[in-house]
């Protein structure tokens, strides 16, 4: 199916660009997004070499810009509603560049995470296109369907680009510089950043509330505390008292961000949607998802590039092949969400969900005793590839089929913030479970323990086998007629 064929005109209210134009242009800035997606993942191991740090160090960046995208989600779709979508994405696009560029020619650990952290901006792309696509089609009689095409043709672009980034970086990394090689993605983010700007059209925003700016405050100090203590172990040890202080804070300062929610009248975090019956269970599969979907990138990067000749385990892999293991990866992402609806026909919707969990549990738990071939490699992504394809299908339309009719916009937006938070907590885990003391005499050689390893894929299947458990609170009963007709923002 073509995309013509896929996208309509609006009609009447096509103004100075048919929908298929906007599409068009936006679909470039999801191919953007996926390059950075993908592109990093191959050449994580050469990116710690460059930088003369050590594998686990690696893990720092990935945790620092999942906090970062966990904290401007919620913001900066809020800010879409007041000044509007497009401006939005130019403000995002235009930091992402920003952060881009500094990778490109950071001199050392501190500029590169501060590249990283800010890079993560690109977060809010989707959200923003569908929002502006589904004003865009208002007053056409289409709204709905025409969103969830466009939805399909951007995200279809997204996987494809996926595919293309990590290929690309894997295959110049041993022909060019790295600083050549960073500046690629930068390259491709600054374009999108004028073609944002040029073929998007620009409309106010619909909302005349303001910024939650206090609720912003306190969950930005619920996430600080609780990273500057998972921070502290990793310096110091998990002996340390001034470490599990600063992580009790942090989830102490849940109740007060709780109550000052609660009692507003416009919420950052609608907390009271968050709580009900239908909506829990998949907040807390997103949380616990993010943990092996978001956290464990970077390891099973740094595993594979391994030589199992002096660290006594790893796949020895180069960055070509461990492209693609991530094509095989993102290939299973797409087979799980389009035997989505066969599952859920099958199972019912909870059931369907239920059993993608398991499909994660199972694939990361296959790590464990079978970790010592490519072959069994490309087989342990592919079964937790097709389970997590399927959530990352299913959770955002489950949770907005859940929520009122005026917050469904939140509900899967909350999806996506709730995953990149687990996402981050996991990474500085991990990154803390890397670091120990393992089977290497010199640990400054730079490569983590396999005790390390097997805790990072032990987490990752406990955290999925949590995650079928709480799916198992969710009513059977679900509005699926009205969660086939809405838009779903995949990340």
């Amino acid at each position: 199916m073509t995309a013509p064929d896929v996208l309509d005109r609006a009609g009447s209210r096509a103004g100075a660009h048919s929908l298929v134009t906007i599409v068009g242009f936006l679909v470039c800035v999801e191919i953007a997004s996926g390059v950075l997606q993908g592109y990093y993942t191959p050449i994580w191991k050469d990116v710690a070499g460059h930088l003369s740090i050590r594998d686990a160090d690696v893990n720092w960046f990935e945790a620092a810009q999942l906090v970062v995208s966990a904290l401007v989600v919620p913001l900066l779709a809020r800010l879409g509603d007041v000044v509007g979508h497009k401006k939005v994405l130019l403000l995002s696009t235009a930091v992402t560049a920003l952060g881009s560029w500094i990778l490109a020619f950071a001199p050392s650990f501190t500029t590169f995470l501060v590249g990283f952290a800010i890079q993560g901006a690109y977060v809010v792309w989707l959200p923003m296109e569908i929002a502006i696509i589904h004003r865009r089609t208002a007053g056409t009689g289409r709204q709905d369907q025409l969103t969830r095409r466009s939805a399909a043709v951007l995200v279809g672009a997204l996987e494809l680009a996926v595919i293309i980034g990590a290929l690309t970086s894997g295959s110049l990394v041993g022909s060019t510089s790295m600083t050549v090689l960073l500046m690629l993605p930068a390259i491709a983010v600054t374009l999108v950043l004028g073609l944002v700007w040029l073929g998007v059209e620009d409309r106010p925003g619909t909302s005349g509330g303001g910024l939650d700016l206090v609720g912003l405050a306190l969950v930005t100090l619920v996430l600080g505390l609780v990273m500057a203590g998972l921070i502290v172990v990793r310096l110091e040890g998990a002996g340390n008292p001034v470490a599990w202080a600063l992580v009790v804070l942090g989830v102490a300062a849940l109740v007060p961000f709780v109550r000052y929610e609660a009692a507003h009248a416009d919420p950052l975090v609608d907390v009271r949607v968050f709580a009900a019956a239908g909506q829990w269970p998949v907040q807390l599969t997103a949380f616990l998802f993010g943990m092996s979907v978001l956290g464990a990138q970077i390891p099973l990067s740094t595993f594979a590039r391994t030589d199992p000749d002096v660290a006594g385990y790893g796949l020895g892999a180069d960055a070509a092949f461990v492209s693609t293991l991530i094509g095989v990866y993102v290939i299973s992402l797409a087979v799980g969400a389009f035997t989505l609806p066969l599952t859920a026909r099958a199972l019912g919707p909870r059931g369907a969900l239920v059993l993608s969990s398991l499909l994660v549990a199972l694939g990361y738990a296959l790590w464990l005793p079978f970790h010592a071939g490519t072959g069994q490699a490309l087989l342990n992504m592919a079964v937790a590839g097709v389970g997590s394809g399927a959530l990352v299908a299913a959770l955002p339309a489950t949770a907005a089929a859940a929520a009122p009719p005026e917050r469904t916009g939140f509900a899967t937006g909350m999806t996506n913030a709730t995953k990149t938070v687990g996402g981050a907590i996991a990474s500085s885990v991990f990154a803390i479970a890397l670091a120990s003391t393992g089977s290497l005499d010199d640990p400054t050689k730079g490569h983590a323990p396999l005790s390390g390893y097997l805790t990072v894929w032990t987490v990752c299947a406990v955290a999925a086998l949590l995650a079928a458990a709480a799916l198992l609170f969710l009513p059977r009963a679900t509005a699926e007629d009205r969660a086939a007709d809405k838009p779903v923002a995949v990340p």
